[in-house]
């Protein structure tokens, strides 16, 4: 699709290096979603409880839940994971304005890039970099306070 979007002007013999660069990008793509996303899911359920879980709940609210709502987990467990749950949101709201908007948007509401560029009135380029900065400094902000998930 992309191929004969942008490129239907130019000539056939143009078109197979045009395709092979348009599907390798794609791949690429893919996978380096799949990669942040990833890590993100695998961070936040760290500190979610072993319970069956919808797909469409926040994260965060869920562990708040959990804390009510997992009697077997020591009162310990139960205030550490509140401590992390607190510093993730500060530094959450640390952020500045549009990478917390972008990371928001593609992390927790699951938009695409394309839909969350629409609605910050950006380029996709631009969500991908605010994205991008604010993965690196929640990483470093929650490393820094010894968080490791």
């Amino acid at each position: 699709m992309r191929l004969s979007e942008r490129y239907g002007d130019r000539m056939p013999e143009e078109l197979p290096p045009l395709f092979q660069r348009i599907l390798q990008n794609a791949i690429r793509d893919w996978f380096r979603r799949q990669k942040v996303r990833s890590t993100w899911t695998t961070l936040l359920s760290a500190l979610a409880p072993g319970r069956g879980e919808e797909d469409d709940q926040d994260p965060l609210d869920t562990l708040q839940e959990a804390g009510d709502a997992n009697r077997e987990e020591s009162p310990h467990g139960q205030l550490e994971r509140a401590q992390v749950i607190e510093i993730i949101e500060q530094e959450l709201s640390r952020l500045p304005p549009r990478q917390r908007e972008a990371f928001v948007m593609r992390y927790w509401e699951e938009l695409d890039v394309a839909k969350t560029a629409t609605a910050m009135g950006c380029s996709e380029g631009s969500v991908k970099t605010h994205c991008s900065r604010a993965t690196h400094a929640l990483a470093i902000a929650l490393r820094a306070k010894g968080i490791t998930l």
